[in-house]
């Protein structure tokens, strides 16, 4: 792949490799022209006015809902309810669902691998409600231990939440085996959270077995401040609203008030119509490529940094295989920490993550406080994985040696 130059801020400096996209994406130039152009040219509020710019304006929104929703593998486009992105998204689920579903004594299960978006969330949800926060444990290689996960499971259980793709460990989940098991031993919610798995890994919602999955625009390329929460007609339909206000309502009587349908149920405000349209522009770039390739991509650069890495010795990486993961390569250096490696990697161009990333259960559970964390996408290449071992060994050698 040789996408470089189609993103502006990487063709601008090409002494920069940019290894944080698990983090945040690069924005090619179609998601920057799409965005301009909206406000250029189409811009008003929508749905607010019956002048032509309104309408075009309510149009285009429109179709990026129904361009959005068909990257997702998603049938009935009004089931995508737009929101800042899989934080805001699984917050709205969390409570509006906890409010009528879930009572104490009932059980709520999260893995242990989760990003604290999808672990506090439903943590607080337990606490508000009395129910019991249960977590399912990992296996020594990085995975969902399904067996213990398919004995936690009663009658009890109202929610199991979990990640696409981990954050830290890069460990693709099987979501549709997940979601199998669920099924047949007990009446959950089950919950994805799809923040590092819609960027990289062909998602296809209606055939994954799921009730609710949740996206993040800005690691797909899009603009920051969009994504959202797709789920099942009648879950969304039986749920309470999360926001109050304009947009969201059928009728406001003095005492009572009636709500919208969806997806406008859950939009309060005046939506973000501009980030909607650049999102409809990235996921339109990522289809052209192809997501399988995007995949493949991934897990070639992964294997390559895994095994470059390993041979200077001194590295001890995190996770599963190249294969069993997508772009992210979690590790920590001998006598260096993370915080230092990121700062050493940085003057010499090289950007990656260091800290809990956001999984701080994980980390304690792995036994450190910290990684870095290398995140490869589709503008990334082996010049890339050259620039970060020749960081890791500069900086190896710069604390006690560790690497000859």
């Amino acid at each position: 792949m040789a996408y470089r130059s189609d993103f502006p801020l990487l063709a601008a400096n090409p002494g920069l490799h940019y290894l944080d996209s698990a983090a945040s994406a690069q924005k090619p130039k179609a998601v920057l022209d799409a965005v301009r152009n909206y406000y250029e040219t189409s811009y008003a509020n929508p749905h607010r006015g019956a002048y032509a710019l309104s309408v075009d304006a309510t149009e285009r929104y429109h179709l990026a809902r129904s361009r959005i929703a068909k990257f997702l593998g998603v049938a009935d486009s009004d089931t995508l309810i737009f929101a800042r992105g899989t934080t805001e998204a699984l917050n709205l689920l969390a409570s509006s669902y906890s409010r009528s579903n879930i009572r104490s004594g009932d059980e709520i299960v999260v893995t242990a691998m989760e990003h604290h978006s999808n672990f506090v969330t439903w943590q607080q949800a337990a606490l508000t409600t009395g129910a019991h926060f249960r977590i399912c444990e990992m296996t020594a290689d990085g995975h969902v231990d399904l067996d213990m996960l398919a004995g936690m499971l009663g009658p009890r259980t109202r929610v199991v939440a979990f990640g696409h793709v981990s954050n830290a460990l890069g460990t693709v989940n099987p979501v549709a085996e997940i979601a199998k098991l669920v099924r047949e031993r007990c009446d959950a919610l089950v919950v994805c959270d799809g923040a590092q798995g819609a960027p990289h890994i062909r998602v296809g919602f209606d055939a994954l077995g799921v009730d609710a999955y949740a996206f993040s625009g800005h690691k797909m390329g899009g603009p920051m401040g969009i994504g959202g929460l797709v789920a099942r007609r009648e879950l969304l339909e039986a749920m309470p609203p999360y926001h109050f206000g304009g947009d969201m309502i059928e009728f406001v009587h003095d005492e009572t008030s009636t709500w919208a349908p969806l997806p406008y149920k859950f939009e309060a405000g005046t939506p973000n119509s501009a980030g909607a349209v650049g999102l409809a522009a990235a996921v339109e770039y990522l289809d052209a490529i192809g997501m399988d390739r995007v995949q493949t991509h991934e897990q070639q650069l992964v294997a390559i940094a895994q095994q470059r890495l390993e041979e200077l010795g001194g590295v001890t990486i995190y996770g599963p295989p190249p294969a069993q993961r997508s772009g992210v390569l979690s590790f920590n250096v001998t006598d260096v920490h993370a915080h230092d490696l990121a700062t050493i990697l940085d003057s010499t161009g090289v950007c990656i993550r260091s800290g809990h990333h956001c999984a701080q259960p994980l980390m304690r559970r792995l036994g450190v406080s910290s990684t870095a964390r290398a995140s490869f996408y589709i503008y990334n290449d082996e010049s890339d994985v050259d620039a970060l071992v020749a960081g890791v060994r500069q900086a190896a050698s710069l604390f006690a040696g560790s690497i000859a």
